[in-house]
C-alpha cells in the first residue's frame, strides 16, 4: 500500500500492536531531538550571559529566537506535509535541526547566535507541527488521548536532557561545548525516529484545490479551537518564564548556588513526563472528561508556582516539581484535544496551536524578563499567574463540550 494513501479499511494501530509502539517510540525519539536542541540553551544563560556580557533578557532571547522560528514555521511545514505526507516533513525537518544545531555552538557573535537559533527553531517546527496529525491518523481514536499524552512526555525528556546536559559541561569547559553535546544527542534520537516510525497509512493527500487559506480559516472560525489556542499561547509563555529566568535566580543571593546545581532543578520536567501520560488516561474517565482535567493542571499549575515565591529553596523545588506537572498536564489535554475538535485541516489545527504555543514561548517568556529584573521574582510570579488566570477563565467559559467532531484532512 502507498504511503500517500489511506487505507479504507486502516483504522489506526490497536494499542499495544506493533505499529503502535513504533509510532510512540519514534515520535518520543522525534520529542527528544526537537526539545533537546530547543531548550539546551536555556539550562546555560548566566554562563551565556557571563561569557557575551549580556543583560538576562538579552540572553534569553537565545530561546526565544529559537521559539519564534518554529512558531513561523509550523504552519508552513503543515503545509508540506499535507502535500508530501506526514513522515517525509518529519524526517526532512528533523535532518535540517541537527545539522543546524551542530553550527550554533560555533557562531562567532551573538547576532550571528540569534539567526543560527532561528533558522534552527523554524527547522525543528516540522515535528510540533505534524507530530499529533501523524499520531492521529496512525492510532486507534480510542489509544489517541492516551498516545498523545506518551509523545508530550517524549518532548519533556528532551527538554530536560537539554538542559541537564548542557549546564554542567557549561560550567566545566563553557557553555559551546555544553550546547554541542546536546546536538550530538540530538542526532542520535533522530537516528531512532528515523528506524521506528511506521510508514504512514492513515495519510490522504489534501485534495486539488483544497486551498490552505481555506483550511486555516475553518479552524479560525471555531470557538473551542481559538481558546486551546490561547491556552498554548498563555501557559507556554508563563511556564517559560519561570524556566528562563530560575537560573538566575538560583545563582544570586539568598540562594547563591552553582550554576550546575541550579540546573539540576531542571529535573522537574520528569514530573511532566509523567503528568502527561496520566492527564491523557484521566481524560478518558467519563466523570472527568478534557475540560475537567484541564482546568484542575492549571490549578495544580498555579499551586506550584505559589511555593516558588517563598525564599526557602526546598520550597521553590517543590513548588517547580508541582508547577512542571501542572503545565504538561495541561498541554497534554488542550494539544490532544485540538485535532479532535477540528472539523478539517487536521495539521493546520494543530500547526495553529503550536503557532500559539511558541508565541507565547518568545513572546511572554522574554517580557518576563523585564518583570524579573525590575521587581524580583514576586513580580514574575505575579505575571505569570495572571496568565494563567485568564486562561482558566477561557477555558471555563468556552470548553463546555468535551466531545468534538472527527477531524477530516
Amino acid at each position: 500500500m502507498s504511503s500517500g494513501t489511506a487505507g479504507a479499511d486502516f483504522t489506526g494501530h490497536p494499542r499495544g500492536s506493533r505499529g503502535y509502539r513504533g509510532v510512540l517510540v519514534g515520535l518520543a525519539a522525534a520529542g527528544v531531538a526537537t526539545f533537546a536542541q530547543l531548550y539546551s540553551l536555556q539550562g546555560v544563560l548566566p554562563d551565556l550571559a557571563a561569557d557575551l556580557d549580556l543583560p538576562e533578557s538579552s540572553a534569553a532571547l537565545t530561546v526565544s529566537a529559537a521559539t519564534l522560528g518554529l512558531a513561523l514555521a509550523v504552519i508552513p511545514w503543515s503545509a508540506a506535509a499535507d502535500r508530501f505526507g506526514r513522515l517525509p516533513a518529519m524526517r526532512a525537518a528533523i535532518l535540517a535541526a541537527v545539522v543546524l544545531g551542530l553550527s550554533v555552538p560555533l557562531a562567532d557573535s551573538f547576532s550571528l547566535l540569534l539567526v543560527l537559533r532561528f533558522l534552527e527553531g523554524a527547522a525543528l517546527g516540522g515535528i510540533p507541527a505534524v507530530a499529533l496529525a501523524y499520531l492521529s491518523e496512525e492510532v486507534d481514536a480510542r489509544s489517541a488521548a492516551l498516545a498523545a499524552g506518551t509523545y508530550v512526555s517524549g518532548t519533556t525528556v528532551g527538554g530536560l536532557a537539554g538542559r541537564i546536559i548542557a549546564a554542567p559541561l557549561a560550567e566545566a569547559v563553557g557553555w559551546r561545548l555544553g550546547v554541542a553535546a546536546v546536538s550530538v544527542l540530538a542526532a542520535l534520537a533522530a537516528v531512532v525516529f528515523m528506524l521506528t516510525a511506521p510508514r504512514q497509512r492513515g495519510f490522504t493527500p489534501a485534495a486539488d484545490g483544497d486551498r490552505l487559506a481555506r483550511r486555516l480559516a475553518a479552524n479560525l472560525r471555531e470557538p473551542r479551537l481559538l481558546v486551546l489556542y490561547l491556552q498554548g499561547f498563555l501557559l507556554m509563555g508563563g511556564f517559560v518564564a519561570v524556566y528562563n529566568y530560575l537560573g538566575f535566580r538560583l545563582v544570586n543571593p539568598p540562594f547563591g548556588l552553582p550554576q550546575s546545581v541550579a540546573a539540576s532543578l531542571f529535573l522537574a520536567y520528569l514530573a511532566g513526563t509523567w503528568s502527561s501520560r496520566a492527564a491523557g488516561r484521566l481524560t478518558g474517565r467519563p466523570q472527568l472528561g478534557r475540560r475537567r482535567v484541564l482546568l484542575g493542571a492549571i490549578a495544580v499549575m498555579g499551586a506550584g508556582l505559589a511555593l516558588t515565591v517563598l525564599p526557602f529553596l526546598p520550597a521553590v523545588v517543590a513548588g517547580l516539581v508541582v508547577f512542571t506537572a501542572g503545565f504538561f498536564g495541561a498541554h497534554a489535554v488542550a494539544s490532544g484535544w485540538v485535532p479532535v475538535i477540528a472539523v478539517e485541516g487536521r495539521a493546520q489545527a494543530s500547526s495553529l496551536y503550536n503557532l500559539g504555543y511558541y508565541a507565547g514561548s518568545s513572546l511572554l517568556g522574554w517580557v518576563g524578563g523585564f518583570f524579573f529584573q525590575d521587581a524580583g521574582w514576586a513580580a514574575l510570579a505575579g505575571f505569570v499567574a495572571a496568565l494563567m488566570a485568564v486562561a482558566a477563565l477561557a477555558a471555563a467559559l468556552v470548553l463546555r463540550a468535551d466531545a468534538g467532531a472527527p477531524a477530516r484532512t
